[in-house]
């Protein structure tokens, strides 16, 4: 998007510079890459950088007001509340679509939003390995607010580990071996000397929660929750302990905040960034242009369940109406030039929330397919996950 760059990196690729990139990603930490990696960073002019800074801030204002606290309330299905909520989440995402309005100028579009965690450490190594291996102007920065990689790693450590000792606090996942996201649970552990402990191996004695190593006991005091948790209803997981009971345990990332800001937050928010978005059991009639909307559950994680074509047999053939929501379709803009045709990007803007919000690394989907899954981009190159350069 900042032409003079683009040429630049386009001109001095090769795909045995692109290997040497990717070789040296799956081989920094003890975990593989089990996902597509774009073979271009995205270069971002200052002011499409300015305006999804603005936006972020805009649906973060809302956030922070007592009447989205109260709507959010209604977001945690029965059965699946966890006791002893934060006052706010440590971790929040907001995806955009890098868009075109009528005046040819770029400009963001909302997705959805998470309260969740995404790929903090994975990014953080992304970040270093593309300046290892490709030329990135030194004023240019995946970091905001001033963070270099040191400043950032000491910032995501502290988020997560808090005042506790490392070996007392976990990453937990279901299966984390098994897991697209397992190089990123391995970098989280370099930074921050945790350890990931599948769900399956915590056991509770009393209130307190207890992995083994080495077949030494080691109590939990604090959790960075990785598990989406109505994955263990579908799953019908057996657990060694009470999860959704009081606990004497900590948690960075806190499991309500992943159903309370998510795709159920997006009727409720509303500014110039927000395409229009009903839950699919409040519309008494559909929108004439069905063609021009989506239909998505409300929560489900890499575009499962999107549905792309709709008519109204389909919309009416819906059972559980309240987990969906019906979204007015977003035009991403294809805007960057590869050596066939052009990719649509999304861009995640990445905060972590300690007294405040504060935006510390972004994420890149790069598309050119229907959508950014997988599923759309069989076949394709110069499309994955990557990163975003800003002047700084």
């Amino acid at each position: 998007m900042i032409p003079e760059l683009r040429k630049k990196f386009n001109a001095s690729f090769t795909e045995e510079l692109y290997n040497k990139f990717i070789n040296e990603i799956n081989t920094s930490v003890r975990c593989p890459a089990d996902f597509r990696i774009a073979e271009t960073p995205v270069f971002l002019p200052e002011g499409i950088t300015s305006e999804l800074i603005k936006a972020g801030d805009s649906f973060i204002s809302q956030i922070i007001k007592k009447d989205f606290s109260d709507y959010s309330a209604k977001a945690i299905p029965a059965g699946l509340y966890v006791p002893d909520e934060t006052g706010h989440p440590e971790f929040l995402q907001i995806d955009f679509a890098v868009c075109l309005d009528g005046n040819s100028n770029l400009v963001p579009r909302l997705i959805e939003l998470q309260g969740f965690p995404s790929l903090y450490g994975y990014q953080y190594l992304l970040d270093k390995i593309t300046r290892n291996n490709f030329e990135i102007p030194e004023n240019y920065s995946a970091l905001f607010n001033g963070l270099d990689h040191k400043s950032y790693s000491v910032m995501l450590k502290d988020i997560i580990v808090a005042d506790h000792n490392p070996e007392n606090v976990i990453l937990m996942e279901i299966n984390p071996g098994q897991q697209k996201t397992r190089i990123d649970f391995a970098v989280t552990e370099n930074i921050t000397g945790i350890r990931t402990v599948d769900l399956l191996d915590i056991y509770q004695t009393g209130k307190k929660l207890y992995y083994k190593f080495n077949n030494r006991e080691i109590k939990i005091e604090r959790i960075y929750n990785r598990v989406i948790f109505d994955e263990l209803e579908r799953k019908k997981l057996k657990l060694n302990f009470k999860i959704f009971d009081e606990l004497d345990v900590q948690w960075a990332g806190h499991p309500n905040w992943f159903f309370k800001i998510s795709k159920h937050s997006l009727p409720f928010l509303r500014n110039e960034y927000n395409p229009h978005c009903y839950f699919l059991s409040e519309l008494e009639k559909y929108p004439d242009n069905l063609e021009d909307y989506v239909l998505k559950p409300l929560y489900s994680f890499a575009g499962k369940g999107v549905i792309v074509e709709l008519d109204r047999k389909l919309l009416n053939s819906i059972k559980d109406r309240n987990n969906y929501i019906l979204q007015e379709k977003i035009q991403y803009a294809p805007l960057i030039e590869t050596p066939d045709e052009h990719a649509k990007v999304e861009i995640r803007m990445m905060y972590l929330w300690k007294d405040n919000p504060v935006l510390v690394n972004n994420l890149v989907r790069m598309s050119k397919g229907k959508m950014m899954g997988v599923d759309y981009n069989k076949n394709k190159t110069w499309v994955g996950s990557s990163i975003a350069y800003h002047k700084v």
